[in-house]
């Protein structure tokens, strides 16, 4: 799909992974829409970047838990751009949660947005998706789908549903809509690493490296273009899945 000229939608799209995808497919030629949710700065800096590449760019408020402010912001999108092309679901609550736990705020918050959340924008803007004579799905998961997380419980299980749903949209949507993944590895460290962490990380990979949130950008523009591509996960971890199986010699 040539995205030159479609409009783009980009939740969680103000910064860090979601910033880098915002830009990536402003590169390409299409009109973003960013959602955020606290991240008014961040978002309104982006959409200035993005509106220097020559397309037209827009942020959006929304707290996708919760379904209302979903609806009033899918209506806001039919009636400024009139269609949508291109969706990237790229937010989620990332925060520590063990088990067993005394409290459930963090559970609660972590599925309504990585789940819930993920639903109602997709389920809200499918319409408008559908309008299209091809449009497509992007999800972010990212490993733990995969491999379980030491004290990282909700988030997942919120990453596990997402790629279940993946598959799931891709099946509902056909032929017209294509529903697709990434799954980052270690792309962009968080600010409280250290070297220790950063090299230990690295080292879980087979390329021995930190990846970008560009890498992560291109992968997704990959699957927005790719026309014979739909109900897969492409992983941008450099290795990292697999460098358990890796053997020393």
């Amino acid at each position: 799909m040539d995205i030159s000229g479609e409009v783009a939608l980009v939740t969680g799209g103000a910064h860090r992974v979601g910033k880098a995808i915002t830009l990536d497919l402003a590169r390409a030629g299409a009109d973003v829409v960013i959602l955020y949710n606290s991240s008014g700065d961040e978002a309104s800096l982006t959409a200035q970047e993005a509106q220097a590449l020559g397309v037209k760019a827009e942020t959006l408020q929304c707290d996708i838990s919760d379904l209302q402010a979903v609806r009033k912001m899918s209506q806001a999108v039919r009636d400024r751009f009139g269609r949508l092309s291109v969706l990237v679901n790229s937010a989620d609550w990332f925060i520590q949660h063990p088990f067993p736990t005394e409290g459930y705020e963090d559970w609660h918050r972590t599925i309504d947005v990585g789940v819930h959340g993920t639903f109602y924008v997709s389920n809200e803007l499918a319409p408008l998706l559908l309008e299209q004579p091809q449009a497509a799905i992007v999800n972010i998961v990212d490993l733990s789908a995969w491999h379980a997380w030491p004290n990282f419980t909700a988030h997942a299980v919120a990453k596990s549903a997402l790629l279940a749903l993946t598959r799931q949209l891709a099946l509902e949507l056909a032929p017209s809509v294509r529903v697709n993944a990434v799954a980052p590895g270690p792309v962009l460290p968080p600010p409280h690493y250290n070297e220790q962490r950063l090299r230990l990380s690295s080292d879980r990979t087979l390329l021995k490296r930190w990846g970008k949130a560009e890498d992560v950008a291109h992968a997704v523009r990959f699957l927005v273009e790719s026309n014979y591509t739909t109900g897969e996960v492409v992983r941008v971890d450099g290795g990292e899945l697999i460098a358990k199986r890796s053997i020393s010699t």
